[in-house]
């Protein structure tokens, strides 16, 4: 059987959801709609995603359409869980992107959609919610062009128009005379992109406008556009069919060994894509990067929150797997007799903490392996010891991320804990450098001394990166030294001078040094790059910066004023307003319980989004 995997993404309530749900009614799956508002869909299962009306976990199932088996990651759409999309697009060999029909592209919207172009991943549009009030498929359309800088191919046609859309109009398989000035349009823009197609623009086959549009779609010189109202039903088994044409089948060969990688943990189960070879019940794998073994006792087709044992997985497929013990997030799994390494997710950097405490002691005992097993299922989350106080911290993307990973040890340990202030991740950025700074570590204890020499220049460096050279000649630190110097370095950014925070936007230049033929090593030259850029940048001019997020508010024009003035009190920076919205960049830390002060301020009637900005000097 033919396969597709393919992903669901979207800004948080453009219709993702429901729209798995009805592919899944679709095709057969399922013999009743679930309903994100009744808390009982397939993919939200977990106790909190029902509550709280959201996706938080990418949640994967399997359907049958026209022949092929679809592979379907559910991702959320909060910009806290964006890791999660993060993991998912690594293994996906296609996307279906959700937009509402009335707003069109929405921040996290774009924000997926530029991840998805990272990995290369072809995406076809789906333009949802036209039933609702102020729907406008045009005005969807100009704003995928223009904010996602792509060519959209719009190959259907809304049937009515808000509350009396009835369906879709397809512009390729065979048309109506009624669309035949549509037709002409699509014809035309898809011969601008592809040569075939522009020699068959006087008399264009369906089959030969399908087959360029295919192949504009998988080199992602253009984006397909479709239409419709997943609630209502309308526009779901032509997006089906859609997938099927413009998406790519999944590359591989199940007689060669094996290549796989793991991508998601989730309590005993792991999840993966397996690219090359075949995995069978009971073989036992190669975990390259860790230099061990791997045992898989089980291989699972998953369905959401159930499973169906398969004894045996081959290239292209996404299952999960039991008995994999140590092989985290980013694992490639491969044979012995030929070791592979594939590039792992991306992880995102924590930019909020809180301090996590257990009520008892007993509670104490238990808490450092609960949180252990939450970050090997989240590799965004990381748990640390404040060095002042003493406290457990937790750390994530968001406010929202820490509730939910703090309420997940509460249900799976039935600890009782204590949760602090969130409170935000800052960095120190040098503005003011140093030149000649010679620092030398000399250590004679009894036995084999340590000697080394280094002179370091330390200047600014546009962005929050750090970037390390050497102008050493003459050979007068080998080649290994100057290495082991720009580990030291990296090591002495973890605490800056002005409050131990991160040390970023830097460049550090190694200028000169000097070795001694029995007590220089790599571990002195090392120790001198660490202790040398500390007293470095105790000599520099620094400044702290906080993180800042775009926040676009969304209210009535009558409470415009309130919004204005409380985003002035938290110090924001307005970029753009009109007579409903506001865009501004606002510090991370003034944004904790925005939503409710939010919701005062507008009677129940604002809403607002946001994404992370980066840094900015703290006022």
């Amino acid at each position: 059987m033919h396969v597709r995997n393919i992903g669901i993404l979207a800004h948080v309530d453009a219709g993702k959801t429901t729209l798995t749900e009805r592919i899944l009614f679709a095709t057969g799956m399922t013999h009743r709609t679930g309903e994100v508002h009744d808390g009982d869909t397939v993919t939200d299962f977990d106790p909190q995603e029902r509550d709280r009306g959201i996706t938080i976990f990418a949640a994967a199932v399997s359907c049958d359409w026209a022949g092929h088996r679809l592979n379907l990651i559910d991702t959320p759409g909060h910009v806290d869980f964006a890791d999660e999309v993060e993991r998912s697009l690594r293994v996906l060999d296609g996307a279906i992107a959700v937009f509402d029909g009335v707003a069109g592209v929405e921040p996290q919207s774009e924000s997926v959609w530029r991840t998805a172009d990272r990995y290369g991943v072809p995406r076809i549009a789906f333009v949802n919610k036209l039933d609702r009030p102020g729907a406008d498929l045009d005005a969807a359309v100009a704003s995928i062009r223009d904010r996602l800088e792509v060519t959209p191919l719009v190959v259907q046609l809304p049937i009515g128009r808000e509350g009396d859309f009835a369906g879709v109009v397809d512009l390729v398989d065979d048309p109506p005379a009624s669309a035949r000035a549509a037709r002409q349009k699509l014809e035309e823009a898809v011969a601008e992109l592809h040569p075939e197609a522009l020699d068959h623009l006087d008399n264009m086959s369906d089959i030969t406008l399908k087959k360029a549009i295919r192949d504009l779609s998988l080199s992602q010189r253009a984006v397909v556009v479709l239409c419709g109202s997943a609630y209502r039903d309308k526009g779901v088994e032509p997006l089906l069919d859609a997938v099927v044409d413009y998406l790519p089948a999944p590359a591989g060969d199940p007689a060669k060994d094996l290549v796989a990688l793991v991508f998601k943990r989730r309590e005993r189960l792991t999840y993966l894509r397996v690219y090359d070879g075949t995995i069978t019940k009971g073989d036992t794998v190669w975990d390259a990067g860790a230099g061990r073994t791997e045992r898989i006792a089980r291989i699972l087709r998953v369905q959401a929150d159930r499973h169906t044992d398969i004894d045996r997985a081959v290239a292209g497929d996404i299952v999960a797997v039991a008995g994999v013990k140590a092989a985290r997030t980013g694992t490639t799994l491969s044979s012995r007799q030929r070791p592979v390494l594939l590039e792992a997710p991306r992880t995102a950097e924590p930019l909020v903490s809180v301090a996590v405490e257990a009520r008892t002691r007993e509670g104490a005992l238990k808490l450092p392996a609960a949180l252990a097993a939450l970050t090997g299922e989240d590799p965004s989350l990381a748990v640390r010891t404040d060095p002042e106080t003493g406290q457990t911290l937790l750390s994530g993307l968001g406010e929202l991320h820490l509730e939910v990973a703090v309420e997940k040890v509460r249900q799976t340990t039935g600890l009782a804990l204590t949760v602090g202030r969130p409170r935000v991740s800052y960095r120190e950025a040098v503005t003011g450098g140093v030149t000649g700074m010679l620092y030398r570590h000399v250590k004679q204890d009894g036995g084999a001394g340590q000697f080394a020499h280094v002179v370091l220049d330390v200047t600014p460096e546009p962005g929050t990166g750090f970037v390390f050279a050497s102008t050493v000649t003459g050979g007068r630190v080998p080649a290994e030294y100057i290495r082991a110097v720009e580990a030291g370095c990296r090591e002495a950014l973890g605490d800056g001078p002005l409050g131990g925070h991160p040390v970023v936007g830097l460049r550090v230049t190694l200028t000169d040094g000097q070795t001694h033929p029995k007590d220089s090593s790599e571990m002195a030259f090392r120790a001198a790059g660490r202790f040398g850029l500390r007293a470095a940048l105790r000599a520099c001019t620094l400044t702290l910066l906080e993180p800042v997020a775009e926040v676009t508010v969304s209210a009535p024009s009558d409470a415009l004023g309130a919004v204005l003035g409380d985003l002035a009190a938290r110090r924001a920076q307005v970029t753009d307003s009109t007579v409903r919205t506001v865009t501004a960049t606002v510090p991370l830390s003034e944004l904790f319980g925005y939503a409710t002060r939010l919701r005062s301020r507008t009677h129940g009637r604002g809403t607002f989004t946001s994404r992370p900005a980066g840094y900015r000097p703290a006022a």
